[in-house]
């Protein structure tokens, strides 16, 4: 009988969680409009702002700042806007600062032109260069408008988890507004909107367990907020148009508050796992080069390259043998090319690296099993004596 397939792609999406989907099961037996003023509009408007609250206690945010959108990319080009209001009153951004190694719904400045987006390097681990970004903001012209930083909390290929609170100290000090994609580190690692010193969040509800086409902007207040992407029947409190998704916020809210229960035990034992991983697959290839073990990464990331192997070719190998895992992030897929990630960071990308990401149900089992796979796929590079 064949053997049940391993899946570690979670960085890309993680499987629905059954409290995702049976809440999501009671939602869709609602009838009524979520804006409608009638019991049965009540009863889904319910739904909707119980998951506002939850996805709000996730990040540490006020649920009225939490703004639902169909997913993490349209809540980046939500926010990535030259125009923004403070209160009725317009504020102009002058000019979009985005870190090298975003992730492309970011990365390709929503609403800016090109000519206002400019890039914040890292450095050679994979950290945003803080001393770079210092010296951008400071020759930053005011008379075009504040300055907006985008830097994310957590690298989606590498794991990384970069300095947001050092970022937001200088973003401020400037004057500018401070984005932080927090798709990959939501459920990860401790959130707290204003502690972190983030202006606005991005989540997303399937990187979570939820379902996907659900997603979020969470703003720090209320009074500044960007201009409408979406504009019609002024729902979302005008901030976007449209009739809500009523089943997949509340399978949003509903892993957004499993996502808060036993989370330090449960990223103990998965970054356990992805240490035996590791300890695995350099016993099998000592040549192995793991991207950003030297610095914090979250618990659930492994992000390598194995000398000879492409990475594309790894992928389909793994494939192959029964282990679904990427080969740099998802959003690429069927694209042939250079991570950006890696390139920022200064290393030679023609080979491309592979990643397996862990999730709440990975067992002892796929992680050895997966080792056995790598040790076998390593040992074919290696008779061969050519990239495979």
């Amino acid at each position: 009988m064949a053997k049940e397939r391993i899946y570690l792609d979670w960085n890309a999406t993680a499987p629905l969680m059954e409290a995702a989907r049976s809440v999501m099961l009671d939602a869709l037996a609602l009838t009524g409009n979520p804006n409608s003023v009638h019991a049965e509009g009540r009863a889904a408007r319910a739904v909707i702002e119980t998951a506002r609250r939850e996805v709000a206690a996730l990040v540490g945010a006020t649920p009225a700042n939490v703004v639902f959108t169909a997913g993490a990319t349209e809540a980046a080009n939500l926010v990535l806007t030259p125009s923004y209001r403070m209160g009725k009153a317009p504020l102009p951004i002058g000019r979009l600062h985005v870190s090298a190694i975003e992730h492309p719904a970011v990365r390709e400045g929503g609403r800016f032109a090109p000519e206002q987006i400019g890039e914040i390097p890292v450095t050679s681990a994979g950290l945003t260069d803080l001393e770079a970004l210092e010296r951008l903001l400071s020759a930053h012209d005011a008379s075009t408008g504040l300055p907006l930083v985008a830097v994310m909390a957590v690298n989606n290929e590498t794991g990384i988890i970069q300095p947001i609170r050092e970022v937001a100290a200088i973003v401020h000090r400037r004057g500018g507004l401070l984005l932080v994609d927090a798709v990959q580190a939501a459920g990860r690692i401790p959130l707290d909107l204003p502690e972190i010193g983030a202006d606005f969040l991005i989540l997303s509800a399937h990187k979570l367990g939820g379902p996907k086409g659900a997603g979020a902007l969470i703003a720090r207040g209320e009074t500044l907020m960007p201009a409408p992407l979406i504009r019609g029947g002024g729902q979302e409190k005008g901030h976007r148009a449209g009739t809500e998704n009523v089943a997949a916020i509340a399978g949003f809210g509903a892993v957004a508050a499993w996502a808060r229960t036993g989370f330090e035990a449960r990223n103990a034992a998965i970054g356990a796992l992805r240490d035996r991983l590791e300890q695995g697959m350099r016993s099998a290839a000592p040549d192995l080069v793991i991207h950003g073990e030297t610095v914090g990464r979250v618990a659930n990331t492994s992000f390598f390259t194995l000398p000879g192997l492409k990475a594309e070719t790894g992928q389909i190998a793994f494939d192959l043998e029964g282990v679904a895992l990427s080969a740099g992030a998802a959003c690429s897929s069927g694209k042939l090319g250079a991570s950006h990630v890696l390139t920022a960071m200064g290393q030679d990308a023609k080979t491309g690296a592979l990643r397996i990401s862990l999730g709440a149900t990975t067992t002892k089992d796929d992680i050895d099993r997966t080792v056995e796979i790598f040790a076998k796929i390593a040992g074919r590079r290696k008779i061969s004596g050519e990239a495979a």
